[in-house]
C-alpha cells in the first residue's frame, strides 16, 4: 500500500474549520494524476493535474469516496469507501498518484488534502483491468486519516 502524505495547507485548514468529514458534511474524492504533487499547494490540481482520460472507465474529478468520521476515546478516524476503477475502451495512460480532496469546499476551492505516490513506473491499466483504491488496505471501507 502506497504512504500518505499531506498538503502543508491542510493542517491549517483541519484547525480554520475548513473541512467537514462527518457522512452528511463536505464531499471528498480522489482522483488520478502522473505529475508529482507538491506539498505547499492547496487546492485542486496544484502541480499535480488530474489523468487526462475522461472516459474509457474514469470520470472527470475521481470518485466520491463516501467519507464518514467516528471518534472513541479521544481517536478520530475518517474513514473511505473503496473505489474501482474499470479500464474501458483503450488502455490508460500511466499514472502515479492518487490525490485526495474536499470538492465541496469553496474557499480555498477544492482543497487538498493528501496523496499516495505509487512509485516509480506509476500504473498502466489496459482494457479489462482494474484499479483499487482500498484505505487502509480495506475491501470495504478503511481509515484515511487518524487524528489522536
Amino acid at each position: 500500500m502506497a504512504a500518505f502524505n499531506k498538503y502543508q495547507d491542510f493542517v491549517e485548514q483541519v484547525l480554520t474549520a475548513k473541512h467537514n468529514f462527518t457522512a452528511a458534511g463536505d464531499v471528498f474524492r480522489i482522483y488520478l494524476s502522473n505529475v508529482a504533487p507538491t506539498a505547499t499547494d492547496t487546492s485542486k490540481p496544484g502541480t499535480a493535474t488530474e489523468f487526462s482520460i475522461t472516459q474509457f472507465g474514469y470520470t472527470a474529478a475521481g470518485e466520491d469516496v463516501q467519507n464518514t468520521l467516528a471518534e472513541t476515546t479521544g481517536t478520530a478516524t475518517v474513514s473511505g469507501t473503496k473505489v474501482v476503477w474499470t479500464c474501458s475502451g483503450t488502455a490508460w495512460a500511466t499514472f502515479r498518484y492518487i490525490v485526495l480532496y474536499n470538492d465541496t469546499q469553496t474557499s480555498p476551492a477544492d482543497a487538498l488534502v493528501g496523496w499516495w505516490d505509487y512509485g516509480a513506473g506509476g500504473v498502466t491499466l489496459q482494457i479489462g483491468e482494474t484499479f483499487s483504491v482500498k484505505f487502509n488496505g480495506s475491501e470495504t471501507s478503511g481509515s484515511i486519516i487518524t487524528l489522536q
